[in-house]
């Protein structure tokens, strides 16, 4: 039997969007795959007073099982309703990246108040077929669609790609209009992963075409995947306890706050979260060699995430304090 996210206490992300657009920030789209995630992304939220998008790929989904992953993110709406004395921050359930219809539905079926269906890889034609066909059977649940026109390159979970393929601003007003999404996620340059760059690579997006498709699509969604930072400091810490990841470069955090402010109003972070866990992870292991009590580092890892997003929410996606708009 199917279940709706509103039984679940989620939202879509008509409004969220609407509003961030509106404000000039980005809502926070945080990827988790277990409990110490969810926990640090709901309680950075509710500090900050941010509306919040979890998102779940399929490699997460089948990582942690789906209906899990339902009764977390339920557990998730309760948790940020304790927390808030209350008072509850708007979180949408979403599927990132997801790539056949069959997921689509399944997610629907299962909770979800948004899903994304990338048709990327494929030829316009059939992602623009692709893309309408889960918008038409989303929208009679009232669950939002995101699409995809561009390629990231980079790789993250079961999505990889070795080249950019940038969104044509020529193909963002049929694509949306043939195909009734909700939002569109571009390629500006912005990539998966936390190996982005080269050293000493100039690591810009592209800020022009981001300029050119809004005036193609005045107000509409705007969404930004691959857009962690890889913040240098904690890839040293990693390497300092024995990691090895010599030539991770990220996006500038000053141009993503750049694009926040525009109709960029939704922006995926991922791969920044996972170096902040790994680099509490790393410490505790090398500092404390006699440690066994998962609680002991997966506790300070879940302290560094919830860090780390609140310095998100703050200061690059300007999410803050919106929640109750």
């Amino acid at each position: 039997m199917a279940v709706s996210y509103k039984d679940l206490g989620l939202v879509n992300t008509v409004d969220m969007f609407q509003k961030a657009v509106k404000g000039g920030y980005a809502i926070p789209a945080y990827n988790f795959n277990n409990m110490e995630q969810i926990q640090a992304i709901i309680m950075a939220c509710t500090e900050t007073a941010s509306p919040v998008i979890l998102q779940v790929s399929s490699g997460a989904r089948k990582y942690a099982n789906q209906t899990l992953l339902r009764y977390m993110a339920q557990g998730a709406v309760e948790y940020a309703k304790e927390l808030g004395g209350g008072k509850n921050i708007p979180i949408a359930l979403h599927l990132d990246h997801g790539d056949t219809y069959e997921l689509c539905v399944s997610c629907i079926e299962t909770g979800f108040s948004s899903v994304m269906i990338d048709g990327s890889h494929h030829d316009y034609e059939t992602n623009v077929e692709l893309t309408k066909k889960v918008v038409e059977y989303a929208h009679k649940y009232n669950v939002t669609v995101e699409g995809e026109l561009g390629v990231l390159a980079g790789v993250e979970d079961d999505v990889s790609a070795e080249h950019h393929t940038y969104t044509e601003p020529d193909q963002v007003e049929d694509f949306v209009k043939k195909t009734g999404v909700d939002s569109l996620a571009i390629s500006i340059g912005t990539s998966h992963g936390a190996f982005k760059f080269k050293p000493g690579q100039k690591a810009e997006i592209r800020l022009d075409i981001l300029a050119e498709i809004e005036k193609r699509i005045p107000g509409f969604p705007i969404v930004l995947h691959g857009s962690s930072s890889v913040p240098q400091d904690l890839v040293k810490k990693i390497n300092h306890f024995g990691g090895k990841l010599d030539d991770a470069v990220g996006i500038s955090e000053d141009q993503l706050r750049e694009a926040a402010k525009s109709a960029v109003c939704k922006i995926n972070i991922d791969s920044d979260g996972r170096l902040a866990m790994t680099a509490a992870i790393r410490e505790v292991f090398a500092t404390k060699p006699a440690e066994f009590d998962p609680r002991k580092y997966l506790g300070p890892a879940r302290d560094a995430l919830k860090n780390l997003y609140k310095h998100k929410n703050d200061t690059v996606l300007g999410s803050s304090g919106h929640a109750f708009d």
